[in-house]
């Protein structure tokens, strides 16, 4: 296959996925991207009233890697620092400045690793740490707001995944 039949766009790669979309729209065009279901999901396909109030996404940094956000809560005297490659986007300003809260779902803590500290002779109880080391890892089924909330740039993003809508506040 020659470099783009139709295209001319000065990059080779380019012009053969432009290609590969015509002839791909030709024989299909029932597909959107997640992010226009999960919307389409969020604000209810026919007459609104879905019972969702966010749509989870992931976001990958220039480097292609996902972006796993860091944040923590105050709790009875404790800090303990979570991380989590689900955000629920709470704000973006016009400088692309956007302020994005952790997600969770209660099954993370199940999949939690103990903390070395927990498991000394002198403490009672076993405190979980969540930190999953890719998306895969982290359950996406009945996420829910943390209440921990980070700022981001969004120009230092280059692609976005939108998981599928979901009710959690």
């Amino acid at each position: 296959m020659s470099c783009g039949k139709k295209f001319d766009t000065g990059s080779c790669v380019i012009d053969i996925l432009k290609d590969i979309v015509d002839a791909q729209n030709d024989v299909m065009r029932d597909c959107t991207t997640s992010c226009e279901r999960s919307i389409a999901d969020l604000l209810g396909d026919v007459g609104g009233g879905s019972g969702f109030d966010t749509v989870p996404v992931i976001l990958y940094c220039k480097d292609c890697k996902p972006f796993k956000g860091y944040g923590t809560k105050k709790n009875s005297g404790s800090c303990n620092v979570k991380g989590s490659f689900f955000f629920r986007v709470k704000s973006v300003d016009d400088d692309g400045c956007a302020v994005l809260e952790l997600l969770f779902s209660d099954n993370d803590r199940l999949g939690g690793v103990e903390d070395d500290e927990s498991s000394s002779s002198h403490h009672n109880h076993h405190r979980m740490i969540v930190d999953p080391k890719s998306p895969a890892q982290q359950d996406c089924e009945d996420l829910r707001a943390s209440g921990i909330c980070i700022t981001v740039d969004l120009n230092c993003f280059c692609h976005v995944t939108c998981l599928p809508a979901a009710a959690t506040l």
